[in-house]
């Protein structure tokens, strides 16, 4: 199960990061091709497609549902567009990939909850619109609200496929940052805002036992650079717990934002025992 696990992380980063030209908000066909392949790997999901206008162009988030008749919800979701003329394979094909695996599970596995589960593929993460309400997870999580959604989490996959065992491979926003977490970035993160620290330890924990990947957490004010920059940014604006799960980003990856993002530089390995961690989430939050 395990290698059919890498196989199908490393297939669905493949495919997505061969697009050409690259996904960006731009390349508007390329986002279609995108999503194309987004929906027809979330078999025997209900598939709801999100579509809004940006400057006469037309955007879409992907929502596979499952256990549709309950109303509390669990939301995992990772944006599918990148930043400029990039692969982005970390960021954020492999967050993608996480949430198709873990829809694959959901499918073969059909587990009993109390909650719905909600995966979403996100449009217009990145920049020129990061931080603005054109982001997809701002639509979504908008939209959630006005409809008095119960919401008891979101989890934001961002960026969780790079890892690296050298010494003072990781960095870190502040300097004594180092004295409670590793130097090797060989662990995945799991960020929250101050505040929700219950919610946090509970993801932390679950990972965990999902999974023999190292976790740590943090919860951090949002002004700390790096502790928005997702889409669990928008569900803190409309008063929802959401935590991000991430590799961190360019506090490892060398390849942050650049062509250099590309699919030889992930570790499957490793990234299938961080979906398995999320599933274990899914599973028991």
């Amino acid at each position: 199960m395990d290698g059919n696990i890498t196989r199908n992380l490393y297939t669905d980063v493949e495919q997505l990061c061969k697009i050409r030209p690259f996904r960006n908000f731009y390349n508007v066909g390329s986002l279609d091709r995108a999503a194309e392949y987004i929906i027809s790997q979330f078999e025997d999901l209900e598939i709801t497609v999100q579509t809004y206008n940006v400057n006469s162009r037309k955007y879409s988030n992907i929502i596979a549902s499952y256990n549709t008749e309950k109303e509390e919800r669990v939301i995992v979701g990772a944006h599918y567009d990148v930043a400029g003329d990039t692969p982005g394979a970390d960021d954020n094909a492999s967050g993608v990939a996480g949430i198709l695996q873990i829809g694959r599970f959901l499918k073969l596995y059909r587990p009993k909850l109390k909650h719905r589960v909600d995966l979403v593929a996100y449009t217009l993460e990145e920049p020129p619109f990061f931080g603005t309400d054109k982001m997809g997870s701002y639509i979504h999580a908008k939209t959630l609200y006005k409809e008095k959604a119960k919401i008891k989490v979101m989890l934001s996959l961002e960026m969780i496929g790079y890892f690296s065992d050298e010494p003072d491979s990781q960095q870190f926003p502040l300097p004594f940052f180092k004295f409670f977490y590793p130097d090797k970035g060989n662990f995945i993160g799991v960020v929250g805002k101050m505040g929700q620290k219950k919610i946090t330890k509970r993801v932390e924990e679950l990972i965990k036992k999902g999974s023999s990947i190292p976790v740590y957490s943090i919860n951090a004010p949002v002004f700390l650079l790096g502790v928005d920059f997702s889409d669990h940014r928008n569900f803190w604006k409309f008063g929802y717990n959401a935590v991000m799960i991430t590799d961190t980003a360019f506090y490892r990856n060398p390849n942050y934002h650049r062509r250099t993002d590309t699919i030889g530089t992930l570790d499957f390995e490793r990234m299938s025992e961080v979906v398995k961690g999320i599933y274990n989430v899914v599973l028991n939050i």
